[in-house]
């Protein structure tokens, strides 16, 4: 055993049992924990697979508007084509608290209306205003994105870390004390066998 073993004595072994129980409840917990972080987890990577594949399809088409854009009023007519004014854009994140994690959501605020935030074209096309617009959404649905990505390796950490101290109590920390429990028992019933043995010589 090592030199850390308490003495053998009936106060002690009292005393490692409520130790072992509070160690087995807290393994418990996180034995709970980790199953609730997985099942966030898992719905959350399933919403993220879909706005990817939402993203995917946009991105194909923010492609397919600029070949037209481009077609319609060539490189250089595009390049001066006034392009949307997102100076005062940004998100309004917000964090919710869940099992200790701090989650992210937040909305898109373009910062402007709409006519200020496009301004009037020289030489306006459906095409061009087509290739503008989706790409503003395209720009809009990858920083949510990046949002939801954020989110969802903050819960991935967060499971790493507990999943780390649910294998320490179950595989070190429970059976070191079990351990211990077993040697001061054995040691206990020694005692008690010799006392009962000198309490019989004493009596012949």
């Amino acid at each position: 055993m090592p030199d850390s073993t308490p003495s053998p004595t009936r106060s002690a072994f009292l005393e490692l049992k409520d130790e072992s129980q509070l160690v087995r409840e807290g393994f418990e917990f996180l034995d709970e924990k980790r199953v609730i972080l997985a099942q966030e987890m898992l719905k959350r990577l399933a919403a993220w697979k879909e706005a990817q594949t939402e993203f995917d399809e946009m991105h194909d088409q923010a492609g397919a508007a600029l070949v037209q854009a481009l077609g319609r009023h060539g490189l250089d007519g595009l390049g001066i084509y006034p392009v949307t004014l997102m100076e005062d854009a940004g998100f309004e994140l917000h964090e919710n608290r869940f099992l200790g994690v701090n989650l992210l959501d937040g909305e898109f605020n373009s910062g402007r209306d709409e006519k200020s935030r496009h301004p009037p074209a020289v030489n306006p096309s459906p095409e061009a205003e087509r290739c503008r617009k989706i790409h503003e959404e395209l720009l809009q649905r990858s920083m949510e994105m990046a949002i939801m990505r954020s989110s969802l390796e903050r819960l991935v950490r967060e499971y790493i870390r507990t999943e780390r101290r649910a294998r320490a109590l179950e595989n070190v920390v429970l059976p070191e004390i079990e351990e211990t429990l077993r040697f001061i028992e054995e040691q206990l019933e020694a005692m008690d066998q010799e006392e009962a043995i000198r309490v019989r010589n004493a009596g012949k």
